[in-house]
Parts: structure tokens; sequence; C-alpha cells
């Protein structure tokens, strides 16, 4: 039998809240049933962090800082690894792509009342840990060739 690469799909989110502690949360049009955090693809060759702040900024118009990550989550359905940031908010205004976004506001969510919007369970404890999170998991970018180059890193620290 000959060896087949592995082929996965790698996705980021992130969880931004505002000074009331209000999640900023999206609907797609192809995922209108739920409410979620922003995010996408990782593209080819790009950073985590990277991948994260580009998505977040196309989606919502709002440039984020990750500042860790809370969690990573496996679909072994569709072979997509999900890792999920806590961020800081560094600039711009809700703006979306209507093309993509239906709508992109901040909403109070708590255990209590998080049926209401977010539908889906994995969205759920997604959500949930994220804003549960007092520390994160370290996270390095790093460029081995031709030398060892550390690109980025983020940690609790």
């Amino acid at each position: 039998m000959e060896y087949e690469h592995p082929k996965h799909i790698v996705a980021v989110s992130a969880l931004l809240m505002n000074p009331q502690n209000e999640v900023l949360l999206l609907r797609t049009h192809w995922r209108s049933d739920t409410w979620e955090m922003p995010g996408g693809n990782v593209e080819v060759g790009e950073s985590l962090d990277k991948a994260v702040c580009r998505e977040f900024l196309e989606e919502t118009g709002i440039t984020i800082r990750p500042i860790g990550i809370t969690g990573v989550y496996y679909n072994a359905t569709k072979h997509v690894l999900s890792v999920v940031f806590k961020a800081e908010y560094v600039s711009g205004e809700i703006h979306i792509q209507p093309e993509e976004i239906q709508e992109a506001r901040y909403i109070e969510i708590n255990e209590s009342n998080i049926d209401q919007y977010i539908t889906r369970p994995q969205q759920k404890s997604r959500t949930l840990d994220a804003m549960k999170a007092k520390s994160f998991v370290p996270y390095e970018t790093w460029e081995v060739s031709p030398a060892y180059n550390l690109l980025s890193r983020l940690f609790n620290e």
C-alpha cells in the first residue's frame, strides 16, 4: 500500500469581547441558522496568528491582536482542525462583506442564553471555552530554513 500524505484543513477563529463583555459574533449565508466567532481557513504557508487576523479583518472590518489559544478542536468527518484564539481589539468598526456575511454584532452571551444564538454544539463549546479561558496554550511560528528564526510567540507570561 502506498503512503498517502494527510489532507487536513486547518481553520482559525477568535473570541473578541468589548468593554461590556459582549462577544463579537456573526452569521454567514451558508450557516445562517447559527451565530459564530469570526474566522476561516488558513492558507498554505500562512501562520495561524496571521490567518486569524486576516480572517477576522475580512469578515468584520476589525483589526485584532491574538493574545493566546483557548482551544484546539477536530472535526473527524470533514478533517478540519480548528484553533481558537482569544484576541484584543486594535482598531476598526464592524463592516461586513454582504456576499459572505449576513450580520455581525456584539452579543451578550452566557451559559443560560447561548442556545438562543449559537445553535451548533461544536460552536457552543468553543465559544464558552474561549470565554472562560484564564490561561493560554503557548504558540510559536518558526522559520527553519536556512536557519532557525522565531517569527512570533504567544504565551501567557
